[in-house]
């Protein structure tokens, strides 16, 4: 990975970090980091936060090229488990409906293609750094 994405994943740790020290934070709290973060990895993507419904729900970014949808984003409060939301039925909707999504706690990140399971996952610790890990067949298909 580039110095500079390394850069941008550290700030953005920490940023998270700061905000769960203080105490009051939600799942929204985290949602102008993860924006920004997106959109500083991937030139040229617009994150948008709490974008207008869908016919399968309403995740809570939309992320775009232009006038072309790149996919969605599910976040999830930090420390909430994602192996649970993925039983979810809000989930359930989305892996059936949307070809490109990334769920999230805020520090673990999954990816699913066509619903399907994650090529990989990955997770950011202030202290730990990240971590990838090939998760092959333990997610949810689109049945």
């Amino acid at each position: 990975m580039e110095q500079a994405n390394l850069k941008l994943l550290a700030q953005y740790i920490l940023t998270i970090e700061k905000e769960l020290v203080a105490g009051n934070a939600t799942e929204h709290t985290h949602r102008s980091a993860l924006k920004t973060l997106v959109e500083s990895l991937a030139g040229g993507v617009t994150a948008t936060n709490e974008p207008k419904r869908i016919e399968c729900g309403a995740p809570d970014f939309l992320v775009t090229k232009g006038a072309l949808t790149v996919g969605y984003i599910e976040a999830k409060d930090v420390g909430q488990s994602l192996d649970e939301a993925e039983k979810s039925e809000q989930l359930k909707r989305y892996f059936n409906s949307l070809t490109n999504l990334i769920l999230t706690d805020y520090l673990e990140f999954r990816w699913y293609l066509d619903g399907g399971a994650p090529p990989f996952s990955t997770s950011g610790d202030v202290d730990k750094g990240w971590q990838n890990q090939a998760r092959q067949g333990q997610y949810p298909s689109r049945s």
